[in-house]
């Protein structure tokens, strides 16, 4: 087994070869040795020391990492239940603008619905309000014709008028009546002579 400092207890207890033969080492040559190895274990203690506090270090680093890590882990269990929640909310909102946007077009489509409406209205509105001054203004002729007719200044010559056509009437039918009498006279007459020629022949014949 080697030891720091380039030698092993081996090289200590081996004999020394000098002019070709073995020799036991010197005293001064162990203790040359053994501070050697004195020297190497004290550094090699310093290393073990030094490797201690650096594993110390390490493992408190570690530690603190791990404590990190975890909170980090709760963090991003936060994070992910937060990006959960706000993934839930965007989704619900597009659900909700995709409703708002249909109910718009619902609302826009009755909107141009009514507006047709409307103006179909307002153009059978039109139409009749036309037909009605149409008709209003064949009234106020109608009005402005008789009023010229039976204006006051003419009712008297238009009574007399009527008058004059109501005798006129009158004596035309009383002329048509008398006819009719001697129409019917003339016809009495013609059948009592042919009753009077009837019972003649007859006697005759008898």
């Amino acid at each position: 087994m080697h030891e720091p400092g380039g030698f092993s207890i081996e090289d200590m207890i081996t004999p020394v070869k000098e002019g070709g033969e073995m020799q036991e080492p010197k005293v001064e040559q162990l203790m040359g040795k053994l501070r050697k190895l004195q020297q190497g274990k004290s550094a090699l203690e310093e290393e073990i020391k030094e490797l201690k506090s650096v594993n110390e270090s390490l493992q408190k680093e570690l530690e603190t990492l791990q404590t990190e890590a975890y909170q980090l882990e709760g963090d991003l269990k936060e994070k992910e239940e937060v990006c959960s929640k706000l993934q839930f909310h965007c989704e619900k909102s597009e659900q909700d603008s995709a409703r708002h946007l249909q109910q718009n077009k619902k609302s826009e489509e009755l909107l141009e619905q009514h507006r047709c409406e409307i103006q179909e209205l307002k153009l059978k509105h039109r139409k009749q309000r036309m037909r009605f001054e149409n008709q209003l203004h064949q009234l106020i002729e109608q009005h402005k014709n008789l009023h010229s007719v039976f204006t006051p200044e003419r009712l008297p010559d238009e009574i007399e008028t009527a008058t004059n056509a109501k005798g006129q009437l009158l004596s035309a039918e009383k002329l048509k009546l008398a006819q009719l009498l001697n129409l019917d006279e003339e016809l009495e007459e013609v059948r009592r002579q042919k009753q009077s020629v009837t019972e003649a022949t007859e006697t005759q014949e008898e």
